[in-house]
């Protein structure tokens, strides 16, 4: 029987990680404010179901590989900063009519593998098969364990992002805050691609 407080403290670590700033939530708050809440939630189911299917690998032993090669960690890292480097940009000036902008939110095929490039993500999927598998369970009850915990932790940490960016998108009506927050989005992609790369 699955121990209540691994499971306890494995919605707390997913929580923290989840909630926190990165590359995912800078993505869906960018998505919130440009397309709202509703237009955002495959991008959300995306990123949801891609960090389970990661996990679930790493588990299964593909967590090896990366430390037998950390030089891949530094190379997803530099295709991860890239990608946010691009959207950052993409950002200035996107914002000058909602309406029309064509490209639409991030599918949710896209969202599911960017998680292939994504480094927390990385980085959380190692850290829950190293210290929160239970280790007394049969390997396909512990894999359920943390994948039904991280599919309800998920969407509900990363929507705090959406919503707070549908939130924004009503205020954004004039031209000076839109380009404010365009540039705002910009700069947090771009510090955000700096502390993917400069991280340890």
């Amino acid at each position: 029987m699955i121990d209540q407080s691994l499971f306890l403290a494995l919605i707390s670590f997913y929580f923290v990680m989840y909630v926190t700033p990165g590359p995912n939530n800078a993505m869906v708050l960018s998505s919130g404010i440009k397309f709202g809440f509703l237009k955002t939630i495959p991008h959300m189911s995306g990123i949801t179901i891609g960090h389970i299917l990661q996990t679930v690998l790493v588990c299964l032993g593909l967590g090896k590989i990366f430390q037998m090669f950390p030089e891949i960690q530094n190379i997803l890292k530099i295709i991860c900063a890239i990608y946010l480097l691009y959207l950052g940009y993409k950002i200035i000036g996107s914002f000058s009519n909602f309406k029309e902008d064509s490209s639409g939110p991030l599918k949710f095929y896209e969202a599911a593998l960017f998680q292939l490039v994504n480094p927390k993500a990385w980085t959380i999927s190692t850290m829950v098969a190293s210290g929160f598998l239970p280790k007394d369970e049969k390997l396909i009850i512990a894999i359920l364990f943390i994948s039904i915990t991280a599919l309800v932790i998920c969407p509900l940490s990363i929507s705090v992002w959406a919503a707070f960016g549908s939130g924004i998108r009503n205020l954004v009506k004039n031209n000076k805050k839109k380009a404010f927050v365009e540039y705002f989005l910009a700069i947090l992609l771009l510090i955000t691609a700096i502390l993917i790369v400069i991280e340890k």
